[in-house]
This record gives structure tokens, C-alpha cells and sequence, in this order.
């Protein structure tokens, strides 16, 4: 029988964790009984990556995480999948919610109550047979961006690249006007530290990522655009 502990404890090696995890319902179109989400949280991956990467590149880190979870998925006897897979994308983000308390940000990002903006899914494992979950922790809580009554991300980008009152979410960051200006020196701060905005939030400040990770981040960002 899989035991939940005993995945938990063969990713922290690798510095990732199980995010959550949740049982499809009919309805769901998963072949499986249980859905774990796979990711990380703070320094701790990107220190593994860093010792482990094989090459550079915009895909060293997905290469880097499929030789990472792969044998822990097959270890366990459950199907990996990642976020990179497709088109078409398994709905990585619709999954999440619910397999723990996250929520859509005021810039879009997804906050989580604990880890604030720095965190991030990697993979899910899908399990064929019922694996037991722990009790979920905060389940009920409300976003923290709600009692957040200054909201510094909405106030801090350098080309106010977030606009809040548009209805639509995917319409509320000028994913251009951003792009053009880490494009220029005066981007070099965002570019070598990572988003202003992002780094304005004061939820899970202990996991902010260094300035190593965050620009990868960034970097990567800009080659696709």
C-alpha cells in the first residue's frame, strides 16, 4: 500500500514536496483515484537543481525535473505528469485549488497563505488506487490578499504593468509593457531580483527566492516573449 509519508519523505531530498492532494469525483475525466501535486516552496529546489543541472538552456529545469520525478513516480507506481506537457496543458492550476488553499493574486500569481508568491508546481502524480490523505491545513481560509489592505504588488511595478478593476483576470497584467521594460537597463532591478511587484508582497517572506533563482526565472520569462 502507498503510504502519503513515504512520498513526502522521497522528494525532500530533491527539495520539492507534496503540495496536496485530492480524490477525482465522478465527473473527472483523470484515470485514477488519487491526484497528488508535486512542487516547491522557498531555496530548497533550486539548490538541488543548481547542484544537479546538466546544461543550461530555458529547458534545463524541466529536463532536470523529469529525471527527478520520474523514478519517484515509478518508484511509487504512479503516472507523472507535467506542467510542460502538451498542448494540450492538464489543468495544473484548477488542480491545485483543489488540492490546497491557493488563490488567484491581485497580479495574477498564485498566493498561497504560507508561501506567499514563491512557490510552484512541477508535476502531479496520478495513483490508479486510493492513496489516504492527511486532514487538509487551512482548508477554510480566506486569501491573504484579502487582508491585505495596502496591496504594495498593485503599487510598486516600475510601467504599472497590473491593472486590478479589469473584470477579466488574464486581461490585469500588460504582459508587453513588462517584457519591453526588463528589455531596457532600466529593467536590470527586476531583471537581477526579480518582479517588484512579486517581491512587494509581505506573505511568506521567508521563502523569497535568491537573487540566483529569481533572475532564472525571469530570464526564462523573457526568452519566451
Amino acid at each position: 500500500m502507498v503510504k502519503f509519508g513515504d512520498i513526502s519523505a522521497a522528494l525532500v531530498p530533491h527539495g520539492l514536496l507534496v503540495r496536496g492532494g485530492f480524490h477525482p469525483t465522478t465527473g473527472d475525466t483523470i484515470s485514477g483515484q488519487t491526484v497528488l501535486l508535486i512542487g516547491n516552496a522557498g531555496p530548497a529546489m533550486w539548490r538541488k537543481f543548481s547542484q544537479m543541472r546538466e546544461a543550461d538552456g530555458p529547458n534545463a529545469l524541466d529536463a532536470w525535473t523529469c529525471r527527478t520525478l520520474d523514478p519517484v513516480a515509478a518508484t511509487f507506481g504512479a503516472q507523472a505528469i507535467y506542467p510542460f506537457d502538451g498542448p494540450p496543458y492538464a489543468p495544473f492550476l484548477k488542480w491545485a485549488e483543489r488540492a490546497e488553499p491557493v488563490y488567484a493574486s491581485p497580479i495574477g500569481m498564485t498566493i498561497h497563505p504560507g508561501y506567499g508568491l514563491w512557490h510552484a508546481y512541477r508535476g502531479v502524480f496520478i495513483f490508479a488506487e486510493r492513496v489516504e490523505l492527511p486532514a487538509p491545513v487551512d482548508v477554510d481560509r480566506a486569501s491573504p490578499c484579502l487582508e491585505c489592505a495596502d496591496q504594495p504588488c498593485l503599487s510598486t511595478c516600475p510601467v504599472d504593468a497590473f491593472e486590478p478593476n479589469r473584470d477579466d483576470v488574464s486581461e490585469r497584467y500588460d504582459v508587453n509593457a513588462c517584457a519591453a521594460h526588463l528589455r531596457n537597463p532600466a529593467g536590470a532591478d527586476c531583471m537581477a531580483q526579480g518582479c517588484r511587484a512579486r517581491r512587494a508582497c509581505p506573505v511568506g517572506r521567508d521563502f523569497r527566492y535568491a537573487p540566483a533563482q529569481a533572475a532564472f526565472h525571469m530570464e526564462a520569462f523573457l526568452r519566451n516573449r
